[in-house]
């Protein structure tokens, strides 16, 4: 196995405790993202594999950043598994993908899972607000300019003009903004305006946080480029001018007679990798993507009606917005955090026909790596197959002992669309509808009337989530209810498995809703 000299400089400065993949292992070496990943490849590989994931256990695999252990473990691979579907902070793939030996396969699992009849479901997103919501997007492929899924779409504001701030902010879950856009300090050419860029991958949206400090008429421009490489120069994709109207009639705009105006629903200001050019991607009707068209912005207005018209809030860390109780128009992001994502819900897991469809995949995927291991992995795999389908088996009947009344999850992330969708769970909320703001009493109060109308008694925490969950703790602490455990994405020192996974969360779902003890 040759690995290239410059990585063995690195490896050899970096930490030396040993890991699981090594070129002096006569087994299969196999890497993946996650660790339910590497327990389904540890089942159908059985002793013919060595397998270790890059997220370790009680990590979160949408915001960990890869150590050069990992990038280690990358090198000797003779096969990853990644769930991709944009589930993993990207930083994650990139190291996979840019450390993987040539010819190594790669295989993306709830992509290519599909072939053997995995069911997908789209993101939902919460449509109930009262005004637009408007996030960034990238589609198409980029292939004619060689770009991949480790490639970069950067999209800057570049100049401004209105009669007071704009900002566009991600609100991290009960944590600080992060800032894409701010007209404040003006748009600095000198730097390539890194400090107003949102960073993308290709085929991926993110929802946004927008900010106007007055009312009036603003035109924003924007400017697209596509980073192939880190050691590429960027490959330009045009330039837009975005016009909003912020509390003021949108018909009436100077210059833009008889345009169109956008006031509800879901938009992104997109960047098109294919057509290299900038519009905006709307569902006026928020009925879902099939419905979503292409708006040119030299004809269409973004309004932020007067009902957008907010109060800062006391906490320090909206301080950017202005003085406490300063009067600020907000779009707010559509779900909690700082969350990008593509148009498929990723967990597919939490469907156990859909663990039984990656089984499959990874077992022709290492029969294709190791042929004369392929009796072994199919029968291993035919057994853990034989396991999933009694596991789904339990986890439909355990979920089916709830009365149909109380199978209500109320939980801080969401993860759990195909669980619900699967097993006949309602998907009932999450800590605050608006999350562009610190959940504030409002938010409270709606929270505990969904608790009590719906006569919910139990919400669930993620173990690794549970201390950035104050507000849900808190309100389920008055209005006394049980606080109660469920996984999505990660194991622990608790649960090791995705069999014990699955049964813990039917058991825990089960013994906290069935009954009010």
């Amino acid at each position: 196995m040759l690995v290239p000299p410059l990585l063995i400089a690195l490896l050899a400065t970096g930490c030396r405790s040993e890991v699981a993949l090594s070129a002096d292992d006569e087994r299969v070496q196999v890497i993946t993202t996650t660790g339910i990943l590497r327990d389904l490849v540890s089942n159908v590989g059985g002793a013919r594999v060595a397998v270790s994931s890059l997220v370790p256990d009680s990590a979160d695999p949408h915001s960990y950043e890869p150590s050069l252990r990992d990038v280690r473990d990358v090198v000797y691979a003779d096969v990853a598994f990644s769930n991709y579907l944009l589930l993993e902070e990207q930083a994650v793939i990139k190291a996979l993908d840019a450390n993987l030996r040539d010819g190594v396969p790669n295989i993306s699992l709830a992509e290519g899972a599909v072939k053997y009849a995995a069911e997908i479901i789209p993101l939902v997103e919460d449509v109930s607000l009262d005004t637009i919501w408007l996030g960034m997007r990238v589609r198409g492929t980029g292939a004619a300019q060689g770009a991949n899924r480790s490639s970069d779409v950067l999209l800057s504001a570049t100049a401004a003009d209105g009669p007071g701030r704009v900002l566009a902010y991600l609100t991290e879950s009960f944590g600080n903004p992060a800032f894409y856009v701010d007209s404040k300090d003006g748009f600095d050419a000198a730097n390539g305006y890194r400090d107003d860029t949102a960073t993308l991958p290709p085929d991926a949206h993110t929802h946004m946080s927008w900010a106007f400090t007055k009312p009036g008429v603003y035109r924003l421009t924007m400017r697209a480029q596509l980073a192939v490489t880190p050691d590429t120069a960027p490959v330009p994709l045009g330039e837009q001018v975005f016009t909003f109207a912020v509390g003021v009639d949108p018909h009436s705009v100077p210059g833009m007679a008889g345009a169109g105006v956008l006031n509800s629903g879901h938009a992104d200001i997109t960047v098109d990798l294919d057509e290299r050019r900038l519009y905006l991607f709307a569902d006026p009707e928020g009925s879902g993507e099939a419905n979503q068209q292409v708006y040119d912005p030299a004809s269409t207005v973004i309004e932020v009606p007067n009902k957008a018209l907010l109060e800062v809030p006391g906490d320090r860390r909206f301080r950017f917005l202005g003085r406490p109780g300063t009067p600020v128009y907000q779009l707010p992001q559509a779900v909690l955090g700082k969350h990008v994502h593509g148009e498929i819900d990723p967990h597919l897991w939490q469907n156990v026909r859909n663990a039984i469809s990656y089984t499959e995949l990874i077992r022709d995927t290492l029969i294709g790596v190791d042929p004369a291991g392929a009796t072994a992995y199919r029968a291993n795999a035919s057994t853990y197959i034989r396991e999933l389908e009694r596991l789904d088996t339990y986890v439909r009947d355990t979920v089916a002992r709830i009365p149909a009344s109380r199978r209500h999850l109320v939980s801080t992330h969401d993860a759990f669309g195909y669980l619900g969708q699967a097993y006949g769970i309602q998907i009932s909320g999450f800590v605050t509808p608006n999350p562009a703001t610190e959940p504030s009493l409002a938010d409270r109060r709606r929270l505990t009337e969904t608790i009590r109308n719906l006569r919910i008694p139990a919400v669930f925490l993620e173990p690794h989530l549970a201390a950035r969950s104050t507000t849900l703790t808190e309100v389920a602490r008055e209005q006394g209810l049980r606080v109660c455990p469920i996984y999505g994405d990660t194991f622990d020192r608790e649960v090791t498995s995705y069999a014990q996974m699955m049964r813990f969360n039917a058991d825990s779902l089960h013994d906290c809703l069935a009954t009010d003890t």
